[in-house]
């Protein structure tokens, strides 16, 4: 019998979900400084058989965190001891912004779904880079006493709200200049509904100079490949996913993540009425009522890209069936966020677990 829906109820649901969030979160990272995350890594860990290779990384478990959660760094080997095969910091800015007023975030319990409005708030590139340094040299140093696989960091990049869209190149810029060194990959994030003018970055005649840009100061600054790929949002149209996908091959990009948060509200199915939706104001959807569109614009994106492009496919991801549904639809990575706020600190061992039933089964 699981036990957090419980704890969740008892002590979460009631609460102020940013406050929820920074408690939950507060209480992963006192666990790891106590030293028992190494103990709990040795049950929540993925299957040495799980390892997947992508982009040229090897990914302990095709699961990982989406970014959103750890925002800036400050508990990701923390967050691994759960079992997620890979992190993903941010959205970090090139300049430290405190997001938009709370609050800004809630939850729609009956839909398992939540809707913020951040507003990338963070600390700043400058700040997060000897963050994310310090947690991969942790994760490097666990890695070679265990002899497993490390865990693999991604860094989220966004515009930072002030500047605006003229110059969100060298924004973009600034962010790869401090944080490519210790990036195990870069997302460029044009999708997110929170910063003004942001989405129209993903049009095509912003998104090119904007992701040569990214890809040229990233190797620049690091003297290797470092695997980049750009997020992109639920509402595009399908003729502009299929648009995105084009200039990503031909940009030689090395892949796609799909998708972020929807502005929807109609068609998605709520369960939620209206006036508890109303309740909460502007903001991107998360969870469980965005799983179909998420799954669609994966479809599309594998059969016009196939394998030239690697996909990472987020949204609405809950059970170890969702993953592999992923996975089976041309994924070669999946993520999650909302789910983790509802299911829980060993969500990721179970989704772990699944996926090793699953390949068993298959090798059977």
């Amino acid at each position: 019998m699981r036990m957090y829906p419980t704890f969740f109820k008892v002590a979460f649901s009631w609460m102020d979900a940013e406050l929820a969030h920074t408690l939950g979160f507060a209480g992963i990272k006192a666990v790891h400084r106590s030293g028992l995350g190494s103990v709990l890594n040795k049950v929540t860990r993925p299957d040495p058989g799980s390892a997947v290779e992508v982009m040229g990384l090897r990914f302990p478990s095709a699961f990982g965190l989406a970014a959103g959660f750890d925002k800036g760094a400050t508990g990701t080997h923390a967050l691994t001891d759960l079992g997620f095969g890979h992190v993903e910091i941010g959205t970090v800015t090139g300049q430290p912004q405190p997001g938009n007023p709370k609050p800004r975030l809630f939850r729609l319990i009956k839909d398992r779904a939540v809707i913020n409005r951040m507003g990338f708030n963070n600390d700043g590139a400058a700040a997060v880079a000897p963050r994310v340094a310090a947690a991969l040299q942790s994760l490097s140093e666990q890695a070679l006493k265990t002899g497993l696989e490390r865990p693999i960091v991604g860094v989220n990049i966004g515009k930072t709200k002030v500047v605006d869209l003229e110059n969100a190149v060298g924004d973009y810029v600034t962010s790869t200049r401090a944080l490519a060194p210790y990036a195990d990959y870069l997302v460029v994030n044009v999708s997110s509904p929170n910063t003004p003018g942001l989405r129209q970055l993903q049009e095509l005649d912003s998104l090119r100079p904007l992701l040569t840009a990214v890809r040229e100061e990233s190797s620049a600054v690091t003297g290797r490949h470092v695997p980049l790929l750009v997020k992109i949002a639920p509402d595009l149209a399908d003729a502009d996913v299929q648009a995105v996908a084009e200039l990503a091959l031909d940009l030689g990009l090395d892949g796609i993540v799909a998708t972020n948060t929807t502005i929807a509200r109609d068609g998605l199915g709520l369960r939620s009425t209206e006036d508890e939706v109303a309740a909460c104001g502007a903001g991107g959807l998360s969870g469980r009522p965005v799983r179909r569109r998420s799954l669609d614009v994966l479809k599309m994106l594998h059969q016009h890209a196939g394998d030239r492009l690697t996909l990472i496919s987020v949204g609405g991801v809950t059970t170890p069936e969702d993953v592999i549904e992923r996975l089976d639809a041309g994924a070669d990575l999946v993520q999650g966020y909302t789910a983790f706020l509802y299911e829980g600190p060993f969500w990721a061992a179970r989704i772990n677990r699944g996926l090793k039933k699953a390949a068993r089964r298959v090798r059977g």
